[in-house]
């Protein structure tokens, strides 16, 4: 015994890793023990008898080994332990040795944890748990072990390992048990359960009496019905159906069969655990507390009811009325508790993957979809996090099998849901839906809802309202679709949108054609559409190509190559052209469709000349195709613009500029005529006087911009990426001019210029019109101006009447006539009432001018910010471009320029200053070399003065890049002209806002250039206008010295520079010593740091021996070492002394190496003369050698 006890303090450990290898050793020990155990003829004396305790009655050491029946009684004791987990444990191992020795009967087992766990009245409430637990872990150990069926003799014995008695014996137990208490009666009739399972797959003899003993136990013992009850009784009928199940189930089911229809009512309320024979819901007594588990009713109803799998058994009842009146009408009924609408959740969720898609409205009822809604649109409430698992769910189904999408969808947004459903949950659960959809699934989703355009009852008896707000929710569902780029995009549907919202948006359907391409022509709308809804048509429509200029799409150039092209269908043509192309295919269907709106004479003829100028372009040669398609773009654009633009915002200019540049940029190929040569002159003067083509279209898209709208945003910032190729110098002048700061009272000024030319042209249209009318209108305005400003003269009132009141009079009210009798006032008191009226006057003036001006700033700038886009496009495209070093300058001036209102406007040109043209890996070539030399000298000259540092770092990456520009085409000397005055500023001007890392950036990208300037940045310590500045030159001129090796072969420049820096070095130093300078020990130690460096340089370059010493003169450095000493600043630094020693060291160490070099060559050519004499010697002795041999 003494090798199994260790094992089982390890049944109780928390680790199940442990446990089940504790238990695996147990029962291996026990098996071999048990092996070799012989079983005595006479039991003889126990090993209680032998301390003077009477034997014990349960027989079990006849014929088990010692160790075998102490594990037993040993396990069956320790289920009643509370410590850790040592209940599961040791069932675990009783349950596993039951099952290997067939020594012990079942009867024995069972009495032997009836007896160990008795309840007794003085034991808590715990120890009362403890001891019902291990009741049901024994019985349960005995039921799965197989004990309890188990029909084999012992060994040598007559006596069968179990009966019919135990059998019931074990069953009326967990029955008792479950009775007993509440929240064990689950567990109970799930151990029953197995037993029955168990039963059904025996062969034992008494198997006959077994069922009727469990149907009698079950049945006529008990008359209340629980879910536990429910669940034996399917697993009973589905295995023994010739039963007279009608006799047991009566009278509290109609029916033998529990799933039938008329059972369903009876059946909902017992799962919902309330008494199945009242009218009311009422709680079964001893219904004990609530579970958050559902309980394991639901999978056996659901198995039967919705069977998994294809060799399932068919299914019993019907779903849709199960799920509505066992779910949706009992757990989330009204009245329910949030506990049963939990439960209810759960089991949705155990429903959902076992529904098949035409199934699938059958559990989104009306009391779920209200439950399910309610929770999910607020944190606060209480099943929040049930419902938002719901969804999860939903949404893995729908990415298992994206088929069943669709109508999940239809349910979401049908009767029991709601169209807003997203909006409403304040979730995306429609929109995560559509994204896992396949194109299939999208099509039958666009399908649907175009199909809810027309009303279903007749025109007469439909809510014109209701029906313009769900067609106003299908015309946003079709734009969401293509808004949403997570959705999977396809050009059949997107097609079906487009040529739905055009079609609604731009005409009348007057006829069906059932065989048209066009969706929408299928159908008339009835009633038909609003003026309101073609408008809302018209804007959708130019949203969703906004929306889809900027996606990219997988364009084939050839059969093996494809490209990402943006703004175009698969087929490579503009979305915009086959929008278009669609409108004007409707435009010649008279019979089927009407314009909403008559064409003029000259806007048609306008139309005509783009539609020309369209075709025109597809002829364009290869190399300008890029171009031609921004003109098409932008052509397209603009004339699909005026078909949806409303008659206050059609422009017709900007239709006639595009076709102005279009056909100036790409001109017709006309035939040579007999022209004169003063008509040729004067076209080419016309030509000259007119902007250019590129400048034309670049304004209209500018004039894009200005609208704000993000279809003319999309069709701008595409458009120009196209034509940035043809970009010109006046191009990009006349962008930056867009960028110059203006006034905001020019900007109204302008604006009510506008409005008063708008003003008089209608004026003038209208002035014959209507003459009597026109008598009492001003009278008209002005009560509405009056009511308009009504609240602002109150206060202007008020105002007033302070100002009187001030100066001792009071306001008139006309109550009495003593207010006429006032005495006059004099002219001081006249000058001070006048002084405060003015002001108030001028106060309320001020509040409409400021409120103007606001608005004006606040469009100014996000019109700027567009403008920006452009050029970060420009930059973008077109990195080689010489044009870009006319951006540098005006965007710097952006940046210095800006207010604290505009600091977005100011990081946007500093990113694409930094980013875009700073990083630039590409130069551009062919720059005009005045203009770049302009710039930079601005660029310094603006860095000595900038205001922050943010902005001299800018000025910094500017200079940079230009200095790459110049050093790439092999101009040098006016980055150097440059860099030599900002040098100067920098050490000798105090106020110079310049820093070390504007020159130094310089020195370590540019080294070969810096070199030429190496003169300057050694006098410039010497220059400096205090030690700070002194410190910093230095440390410019060490960065120098590190860069060295980059140099290449400058070996007599870099020695001729030396003793310069030298003399530099020990000036400085002197005169920090002796009070002339500012310098700080920390700064004299990095200054002697450059010293060392520069010595170790020198030794490095010079040839000859003794040439670093005559470069830095070690004396001299002594002489510094000992003037440091007796400094008084500096003398308790004795670092600084150590390194003019070390300076001193380095210099004589290179004399004794070459010393020592010279004798160790001289000894190794002796040596080596040594050994060619004795091997010369050698070879003679053997040739000698030889020659005897011969003779001989």
């Amino acid at each position: 015994m003494s090798t199994t006890l260790p094992l089982f303090w390890h049944l109780s450990s928390a680790n199940k890793k442990e446990r089940l290898e504790a238990s695996a050793k147990l029962v291996s020990a026990l098996e071999h023990f048990q092996a070799q155990f012989v079983p005595k003829e006479s039991s003889g004396t126990s090993e209680d008898e032998e301390d003077g305790k009477p034997a014990k009655s349960d027989g079990l050491d006849v014929l088990n080994a010692q160790d075998v029946s102490y594990s037993i009684r040993r396990l069956v004791r320790g289920l009643a332990s509370p410590r850790e987990s040592s209940r599961l444990g040791f069932a675990v191992a009783l349950t596993e040795l039951l099952s290997r020795i067939d020594t012990v009967t079942c009867s024995q087992v069972v009495q032997l944890i009836l007896d160990s766990s008795k309840t007794q009245g003085s034991m808590t409430g715990q120890e009362e748990r403890d001891v019902l637990f291990a009741r049901l872990f024994g019985l349960t150990a005995v039921i799965q072990s197989g004990l309890l069926l188990r029909d084999s003799p012992l060994p040598s014995s007559s006596t069968v390992a179990s009966d019919l008695e135990a059998y019931s014996e074990t069953l009326t137990q967990l029955l008792a048990l479950g009775e007993k208490k509440s929240w064990l009666r689950e567990s109970a009739w799930w151990s029953i359960s197995l037993a029955v399972d168990a039963l059904t797959t025996s062969g034992v003899s008494w198997k006959d009496e077994a069922v009727d003993a469990t149907i009698a136990a079950v049945y006529s013992e008990s008359k209340t019905w629980t879910p536990e009850k429910v669940a034996l009784t399917l697993k009973l009928q589905a295995t023994y159906p010739s039963r007279d199940w009608k006799k047991q189930l009566t009278p509290t089911f109609k029916n033998p069969d529990l799933l039938s229809t008329g059972n369903l009512a009876t059946l909902a309320r017992i799962l919902k655990e309330s008494d199945a024979d009242e009218d009311q819901e009422a709680d079964l007594p001893k219904s004990g507390s609530w579970k958050p588990q559902v309980h394991f009713v639901w999978d056996m109803l659901l198995d039967q009811i919705l069977p998994k799998g294809d060799n399932a058994p068919t299914s019993k009842g019907s779903f849709p009325e199960f799920f509505r009146i066992v779910v949706d009408e009992s757990l989330f009924a009204s009245t329910s508790s949030p506990e049963r609408k939990y439960w209810g959740f759960q089991v949705f969720q155990k429903a959902l993957p076992r529904v098949s898609a035409d199934d699938m409205p059958m559990i989104f009822t009306k009391n779920f979809m209200r439950s399910w809604i309610n929770h999910l649109s607020n944190s606060d409430r209480y099943l929040h996090k049930a419902a938002r698992q719901v969804v999860a769910d939903i949404q893995n189904v729908v990415k298992g099998n994206p088929r069943i999408g669709f109508s999940l969808i239809l349910q979401l947004t049908g009767v029991n849901g709601s169209r807003q459903f997203d909006k409403l949950t304040k979730t995306k659960t429609v929109e995560s839906i559509l994204t896992s959809m396949d194109e299939e699934g999208i099509q039958s989703y666009i399908g649907f809802l175009l199909k809810q355009v027309d009303d279903e009852q007749s025109s007469q008896t439909a809510d014109i309202q209701a029906l313009n707000t769900r067609r106003v929710w299908i015309i946003e569902q079709l734009a969401a679709l293509i808004r949403n780029g997570a959705i999977p995009k396809s050009d059949a549907w997107i097609q079906t949108i487009l040529d739905w919202l055009a079609v609604h948006g731009l005409f009348i359907v007057t006829k069906r054609s059932e065989k048209s391409a066009i969706l929408a022509l299928r159908s008339i709308p009835t009633p038909a559409f609003s003026e309101e809804l073609r408008s809302n048509c018209r804007e959708r429509l130019l949203g969703c190509l906004a929306e889809l200029t900027a996606q990219t799409t997988l364009v084939k150039v050839d059969d093996s190559k494809a490209a990402k092209v943006t703004a175009v269908a698969s087929d490579g043509k503009f979305w915009v052209t086959r929008v278009l192309s669609t409108i004007e295919g409707l435009e010649k269907d008279a019979k089927h469709v009407r314009s909403l709106s008559e064409i003029d004479p000259d806007e048609a003829e306008l139309r005509q000349k783009a539609h020309h100028i369209l075709a025109r372009l597809k002829d364009v040669p290869e190399d300008r195709r890029e171009a031609a398609k921004g003109v098409d773009l932008l052509l397209s654009s603009t004339l699909l613009h005026q078909y949806c633009a409303d008659e206050d915002d059609a422009d017709a200019e900007a239709l006639e500029s595009c076709i102005d540049g279009a056909s100036r940029l790409f001109p017709t190929e006309s035939k040579k005529g007999k022209k004169s040569r003063k008509s040729m002159g004067e076209d080419k003067g016309k030509e000259k006087e007119l902007p250019a083509p590129i400048d034309v279209l670049v304004d209209t898209v500018i004039g894009f911009l200005e609208k704000g709208t993000a279809y003319m945003r999309a069709v701008a910032n595409q458009v120009f990426l196209l034509l940035s190729s043809s970009v010109q110098e006046s191009t990009i002048d006349l962008i930056l001019t867009q960028l110059e700061r203006r006034d905001p009272e020019e900007l109204m000024a302008e604006e009510d210029e506008d409005v008063d030319m708008d003003d008089e042209e209608e004026q003038e249209e209208e002035a014959g019109d209507d003459e009597s009318s026109s008598s009492s209108s001003p009278d008209d305005e002005d009560d509405e101006g009056d009511e308009g400003d009504e609240e602002a003269d109150l206060e202007l009132r008020r105002k007033i009447e302070e100002a009187l009141r001030v100066n001792g009079i009071s306001a008139a009210t006309g109550d009495s006539d003593e207010e006429s009798e006032e005495e006059l006032m004099d002219d001081d008191q006249m000058l001070a009432i006048d002084e405060q009226l003015a002001a108030a006057f001028r106060a309320r003036a001020g509040e409409k001018g400021n409120q103007k001006n606001v608005d004006a700033q606040r469009e100014a700038t996000h019109f700027k910010n567009r403008v920006l886009d452009l050029i970060d496009v420009f930059v973008r495209k077109q990195p080689t471009s010489p044009l870009i070093l006319r951006l540098i300058f005006p965007l710097v001036e952006l940046i210095v320029g800006t207010g604290p209102d505009e600091k977005q406007l100011a990081d946007k040109a500093t990113g694409i200053l930094r980013n875009r043209i700073g990083k630039s890996k590409d130069t551009p070539s062919l720059v005009s070399k005045d203009d770049a030399v302009k710039t930079l000298e601005e660029l310094h000259n603006l860095a000595r003065k900038a205001s922050t540092s943010d902005v001299l770092t800018t000025l910094n990456q500017c200079s940079i890049y230009l200095s790459r520009v110049f050093l790439h085409s092999g101009t040098v000397e006016p980055v150097l002209k440059v860099y030599r005055e900002s040098l100067s500023d920098f050490v000798s001007r105090k106020a110079s806002r310049l820093n070390p890392p504007f020159i130094g950036d310089f020195v370590k990208r540019y080294p070969t250039a810096a070199w030429s300037i190496r003169e300057d940045l050694v006098k410039a310590p010497g220059e400096a206008l205090n030690g700070f500045r002194q410190a910093q030159a230095f440390n410019l001129v060490s960065m120098l010295v590190n860069q060295l090796q980059a140099l290449g072969d400058c070996k007599p420049e870099i020695l001729a520079l030396m003793p310069k820096l030298r003399q530099a070095i020990l000036d400085a130093l002197f005169n920090a010593c002796s009070g002339e300078s500012t310098l700080t020990p920390a700064h004299a130690k990095e200054i002697l740091r450059l010293a060392l460096t520069a010595v170790r340089q020198t030794k490095r370059f010079a040839s000859e021996t003794d040439k670093a010493s005559s470069v830095w003169e070690p004396p001299k450095w002594s002489d510094l070492s000992s003037k440091l000493a007796s400094s008084d600043r500096f003398k308790s630094a004795v670092g600084l002394q150590s390194m003019c020693k070390q300076i001193v060291q380095l210099l004589q160490d290179s004399n004794t190496k070459a010393s020592g070099k010279d004798k160790a060559v001289a000894k190794r050519k002796a040596d080596e003369a040594v050994v060619d004499e004795g091997a010369a010697s050698g070879k003679k002795a053997k040739h000698k050698k030889a020659r005897k041999e011969k003779s001989g």
